[in-house]
This record gives C-alpha cells, structure tokens and sequence, in this order.
C-alpha cells in the first residue's frame, strides 16, 4: 500500500516550510528513515525521511514550494501501484504556487509588460531599481536601465557560482524585506569594559573552565536588565497598535558557513548568568550542527548582532529583525586614550550600534535606553540590583 510523504510539524510556531531540494528523484528505492529531501523554516534545514520502504513513486512537492503541515509532498509504493486516488486527494496547488522575482519580501516585483521588456533586451531584473509603488519596476524603469546601458545580464567569470537558495535566499528575503519596510536609525557609541572585563574576572576566578563566563553572556544580561528598566526597544508594531511586550527574549545572531541564524534565549531578565552562559554555548554549537528545533529560532523581542570577535568592525547598521523594533550591533574591543576626572588613561572601548524602526522608536527615548545600558555596562554591579 502506498504510503504518503506529507509535511512534518518541526516546531510549535511552524505554520509552513519551503522544499529546499530533493536528495532522491522519483523511481529510487528507498527505505524508512531514509533522508528524501530537505525543508526549511525558519532558517532551518531539516531533512524530511521516508516513512516506509518501497519506491518513490511520484515528486508533488517542486524545489521552493512554500507548503503547510500536512501537505503532500510525495509518494511512496511499489514498482506500477495506482496512486492516482492520492494525487487526486491532494489539495489544489499542493506544490506550491510559483512566485515571480519580486521585491515583496525580498523578491522582484515588476509588472508584466517591465518583464516581458526586459527579458526581450537581455536584462537581469534585480540590477534594475524599480520606482513604482512599494519598489515596482515599471516598464519606464527597464526603459531607463536600457538607455543607461545597465543590467545587462552578469556574464563575467566567476571562481564560484552559487545558489541562490535555502537559507541564502531565506536571509535575503528577510533583510530586504526589513530594509524595505523600517524606518531605520542608528545611533553609534563606545562605552568602557573595563569595569564589565574586571568583574567577568573576578566572577570566573572561582569557575570551572567549562563554566567560565563569557563577555557575550554579561552583555546579554545587561541588556535584559536594561530592557526591564526602559522596555521601549522591546516593542513591535502590531497593526495599528505598537505593543512594548512583556517577556524578554533576547535573539543571538549566529553566524554560520552559509548564512546566519538568531536562536533565542527566553526570559533573560529571569535567568542566572551562568544560565545565560551555558544556553548561549548550547545554542550556539547546536546550531553550527544544525541541531536546532524551530521553536529555538522564535519569539524574540530584541537581537544582539556581535562582529567583535573578528576584531575589524568599530561600528556599523546592523538590520532590524522584524517583528522587532531594534537590534544592537557589537563591535570590536579597542584599547584608546580616554579623558577620565581630567586626565588621559587607556581604557578597552567597545563599539555599540543602536538600529531602532523610527516608526515605532523616536531618536530620544533609543538614546535614553543606550544611557542606560550604557551606565550598567560600565558600572555592571547594577546589573544584578
């Protein structure tokens, strides 16, 4: 009897999943457990594996289909078994519907005519800056592009061609959807460690090495306290209502080999530090596995975005994470000469970059929450009073 391949729920938040690629093609034999092909979620890849033995019969499912739990995805049975009943079954448009390149959520939107101009004179649509409602590249637009002699298509050689798609495309769509949509603003600021790196010091003298805490994890802390103290940063746009939440759910931008991730910790203003410690290095080495489950990857309210480490970057604009209303972005620790009580002393400053949606967030009450911050940073007993 043939057995259906249907769209698992991967995570309580799961609404639906897009089909990354398929790792067996119709007609191989296969067996339960088997990884038949790859979905994502939330930036997550997760393999989808057979659920009994026999041959895959039929593909429904196309490479980007965007499908909700329960959805058809394939068929498993034996060599010429009927399975017309079940395709029938299968709800209208089970393979997802085909969208164009579009700029609504990161892809190209562009009206047919533009299309149909551009693709007769040879041009890449998403070198061409669209000036219609909401980013809509309107014929005018190619036109232009043709007259300017722009977005010929790229035939340079390349080292390395690489797919567009999976997290690739999943992390563009976020961000130019983000780009698109919020009124940014950043505020830029360095703030001095060295009373952070004393107490870091002092904490981890009487701690196992495993356990030592890191400066990301006091970071954390600092902004949970000072998010309980000023809540603005931690506010969404809801409709026609702007929400300041309640729970403190702190995002961790995680860079991986392909992309980057944002796993979440829960209730930061309510956990130990060396909780807080502990669950960052969890989560982090999970998801550079890819270990992580979907409901890790939602529910944040704020997002700490940390390049330090690479010791390059002062400051930059790091993108909101939306629903969020801002992201703070870490810089790199530098050693500088600072005015302290009128003389000049070397003091470890660290660059902080404030992005707030300016729709939700005014400049004063972001730059009022970055006072405090920046006062718990630099005098981090507070963080714990």
């Amino acid at each position: 009897m043939a057995s259906q391949i249907t769209m698992p729920k991967l995570g309580l938040s799961m609404k639906t999943a897009k089909v990354v690629k398929w790792l067996k093609k119709e007609g191989d034999a296969v067996k339960k457990g088997d990884a038949l092909l790859e979905v994502m979620t939330e930036k997550i890849t997760n393999k989808v594996e057979a659920p009994a033995d026999g041959l895959l019969l039929k593909i429904v499912a196309d490479k980007g289909a965007d499908l909700p739990i329960g959805a058809l995805l394939g068929v498993i049975g034996q060599a010429d078994e009927d399975i017309s009943a079940i395709l029938a079954a299968a709800p209208a448009g089970g393979a997802g519907e085909k969208k164009p390149a579009a700029v609504s959520g990161g892809k190209v939107k562009i009206s047919p005519a533009a299309r149909k101009l551009a693709e007769e004179n040879g041009l890449e649509i998403t070198r061409i800056i669209g000036t219609g409602p909401e980013g809509r590249i309107t014929k005018e637009d190619v036109e232009k592009a043709i007259d300017e002699g722009s977005a010929l298509a790229d035939d340079r050689p390349a080292l390395e061609v690489i797919p567009y798609e999976g997290m690739r495309n999943a992390i563009g769509e976020n961000m130019a959807r983000s780009w698109a949509t919020c009124a940014r603003v950043t505020q830029h600021v360095s703030v001095d460690i060295s009373g952070l790196l004393a107490l870091r010091k002092s904490i981890n003298a009487d701690l196992k090495e495993k356990e030592k805490i890191s400066v990301t994890a006091l970071l954390t802390k600092a902004i949970a306290r000072a998010i309980e103290i000023n809540p603005i940063v931690n506010s969404t746009l809801d409709g026609e209502v702007i929400k300041v939440l309640k729970d403190i759910n702190i995002g961790m931008a995680i860079a991986l080999d392909d992309g980057l991730i944002v796993p979440v910790i829960k209730n930061a203003d309510q956990k130990k530090l060396i909780d807080i410690n502990a669950e960052i290095a969890d989560l982090a080495k999970r998801a550079r596995r890819n270990k992580l489950n979907p409901d890790e990857m939602g529910g944040a309210s704020f997002t700490i975005s940390n390049l330090g480490a690479y010791g390059s970057v002062d400051a930059f604009t790091p993108i909101i994470n939306l629903p969020e209303s801002a992201i703070l972005g870490v810089g790199r620790t530098v050693e500088k000469p600072v005015a302290v009580n009128g003389e000049i002393v070397i003091r470890p400053m660290m660059g902080l970059s404030l992005s707030i949606d300016h729709r939700i967030i005014d400049g004063a009450p972001a730059a009022q929450w970055l006072k405090v911050l920046i006062d718990l940073i630099e005098t981090p007993h507070k963080i714990f009073v």
